[in-house]
């Protein structure tokens, strides 16, 4: 499974505004794109869609910008990811049936895959991204010393 840039930017986004959640104040996107190395014009892209899926909030004004719509432990990376590249993509090929016996069980192994993988999004939220970020910058930090 890959990760497409959109929503390893989108990600990023989500990160940066989870770190900045408890402030309540919202981020401008110059400040997302300086600190997550996003181009301004792809990430205003990218936060339009998430604030159609309900994940951010905009807020007008000169203290205007983006915030999470949620709290950060409660939005999953699976909610992020249908957000962006829309749902289950398997679910166009599920009509299909298997020519040969071989061809069914690499089927079935693609299918157990895909759950196990949703299921690992489905538990991971922002605020567990943001948790380790948080420890792999200590570790980072501890290595230096």
């Amino acid at each position: 499974m890959e990760i497409s840039s959109k929503t390893e930017y989108a990600i990023l986004a989500l990160i940066e505004l989870a770190a900045h959640y408890a402030s309540g104040e919202p981020l401008q996107i110059r400040q997302i794109a300086a600190q997550q190395q996003i181009p301004d014009r792809y990430l205003e892209q990218l936060l339009a869609t998430l604030r159609r899926c309900g994940l951010v909030r905009s807020q007008r004004g000169a203290k205007g910008g983006y915030i999470l719509a949620r709290e950060p432990w409660k939005i999953n990376l699976l909610e992020v990811m249908h957000c962006l590249e829309g749902s289950d993509v398997q679910s166009a090929d599920s009509h299909v049936v298997p020519k040969t016996v071989e061809s069914a069980v690499i089927w079935d192994v693609w299918q157990e895959t895909h759950q196990a993988a949703n299921e690992v999004l489905q538990r991971c939220t922002l605020q567990d991204l943001r948790e380790k970020c948080n420890a792999r910058r200590q570790l980072d930090i501890m290595y230096y010393i």
